[in-house]
């Protein structure tokens, strides 16, 4: 039930994103850009790079970019190559690595 639950919250925050790709930037309280571009800037300025991604439908990809000092950025792409930052913070965790060392792994 929680996972049913967690991934429904994802759907309408990834559904709520690709709407916000629509809007102008002008109105748009959201950074976006060329794709390309917005991962050059994540590389230069906080040295993220991409730990995986996630398809939304047809309409966009979800990245997740992260660096060795634990900031990270959530980044959806539309089908226009027009991206956007959905989320960033710090404090990154690979919850697969920390499982590994504590299982001896």
């Amino acid at each position: 039930m929680a996972r049913v639950f967690s991934f429904r919250w994802m759907r309408i925050a990834a559904i709520g994103a690709v709407m916000a790709l629509a809007v102008s930037p002008v109105r748009a309280q959201v950074v976006c850009g060329g794709h390309s571009d917005l991962v050059a800037e994540l590389a230069q300025a906080f040295q993220e790079k991409q730990v995986g991604y996630g398809v939304v439908g047809q309409k966009a990809v979800i990245e997740i970019y992260v660096s060795e000092s634990g900031t990270w950025t959530m980044l959806i792409t539309g089908v226009k190559d027009r991206s956007c930052i959905l989320a960033s913070g710090d404090g990154w965790e690979n919850t697969l690595a920390v499982a590994a060392t504590a299982h001896g792994l």
